[in-house]
């Protein structure tokens, strides 16, 4: 199986629904209470030094990607804090989250640029809610309670294998919003890393990882709710500054490796 990062635009990819007909975000596949939709998408450079990968694209009614303009979909609604937080690891320029939001806008939209962008499950994840009998992109623990399910173990495992698995020479860092509850989303994917990527894998902090070839780094994600947020960008001694120092540390660390 060839291993690459796309480029910029719609990817075509019927990893996960075998046996069916792939049509762009209207082909799902439901298996217990996850649900899966067929709507990869990647921005930015194909070649890049850093990518930055959420966990899986916002919920979307069936054809919704299909007619937005793409470079409008990534961290759609999140962006000054997608901003802030990548400032606050030194990717960015510090600045008013306007103009980090700006910044943010540019380095998407850039194909030649430093970063590349998308999900670490580049379909849409869903999970049912039994009360209101709906379909749900985002919740408490669904990061961490989808990769430990066999089937989001399966999707994950593919997904990984096939766009991480065996990255340009240019890429020196990953970068993963999203820890999970008490750092359970950050140890599953250090598992997936192993079996995408086979190598000499080491944690060097809570919220880091290398197989000295990348580093992968977790920061705070840019939905969290509350504190969360202030409180990783934050100088005290909470765990969760702390996690955000761990993370700019890291982060240094694998702009500043030799290759």
């Amino acid at each position: 199986m060839s291993s690459y990062l796309p480029a910029h635009g719609q990817i075509a990819c019927s990893l996960c629904y075998p046996g069916q007909a792939v049509e762009f975000d209207r082909t799902r596949r439901v298996n217990g209470s996850w649900r899966i939709s067929a709507n990869p998408l990647a921005w930015g450079n194909s070649e890049p030094e850093v990518v930055v990968l959420g966990f899986s694209k916002g919920p979307n009614q069936a054809g919704a990607l299909a007619t937005t303009p793409h470079d409008q979909i990534a961290y759609k609604g999140g962006r000054g804090n997608v901003g802030r937080i990548l400032a606050h690891v030194g990717l960015l320029d510090p600045g008013p989250v306007e103009s980090l939001a700006r910044d943010v806008d540019r380095a998407i939209a850039d194909r030649n640029g430093r970063f590349h962008f998308s999900s670490l499950i580049r379909c849409t994840v869903e999970r049912h809610d039994a009360r209101s009998d709906t379909w749900k992109g985002s919740g408490g623990s669904m990061l961490d309670s989808f990769l430990k399910s066999e089937f989001g173990y399966g999707v994950a495992t593919r997904c990984a294998a096939r766009y991480l698995g065996d990255l340009p020479n240019s890429v020196r860092l990953i970068v993963l919003f999203g820890l999970g509850t008490n750092l359970n989303y950050v140890n599953a994917t250090f598992s997936l890393f192993q079996i995408a990527r086979p190598g000499a894998w080491k944690r060097i902090s809570d919220v880091a990882y290398t197989d000295e070839k990348i580093y992968v780094v977790h920061v705070e994600h840019f939905k969290s709710q509350g504190s969360l947020i202030p409180d990783w960008l934050g100088d005290t001694e909470k765990p969760r500054a702390v996690y955000g120092r761990l993370a700019r540390e890291a982060v240094q660390r694998a702009l500043e490796r030799i290759t």
